[in-house]
């Protein structure tokens, strides 16, 4: 997920290339890569599937994205699991979410 704002009309290259400077991946490895807008009311998810880019784009009609409170200004992305991505995309605040031991 790259923490820095990253605009929304940019498109597959444009993303590529944020993977690559902004969060020092290879845009080719099959990762998902997430930005999100400056209001953090979008969110774009950028990935390769062997054939080619796909994106994944999302608007949320009421709330926020929640990014998680790093102290180190200078961190330009983080890595999050499947499950954390899922419960973004729903909408929950996974950065105060601690899941119960089963």
């Amino acid at each position: 997920m790259c923490l820095k704002p990253a605009d929304m009309r940019k498109s597959f290259d444009s993303l590529a290339r944020l993977v690559e400077e902004f969060m020092a991946k290879s845009p080719l490895s099959g990762h998902l890569f997430v930005f999100i807008n400056k209001r953090r009311s979008m969110l774009k998810i950028l990935f390769w599937d062997r054939t080619g880019y796909c994106q994944y784009y999302k608007r949320l009609e009421s709330g926020t994205v929640s990014l998680p409170v790093s102290a180190d200004e200078a961190t330009s992305s983080i890595a999050i699991s499947n499950e954390q991505l899922h419960l973004i995309l729903d909408g929950v605040n996974i950065w105060g979410y601690q899941a119960k031991k089963t």
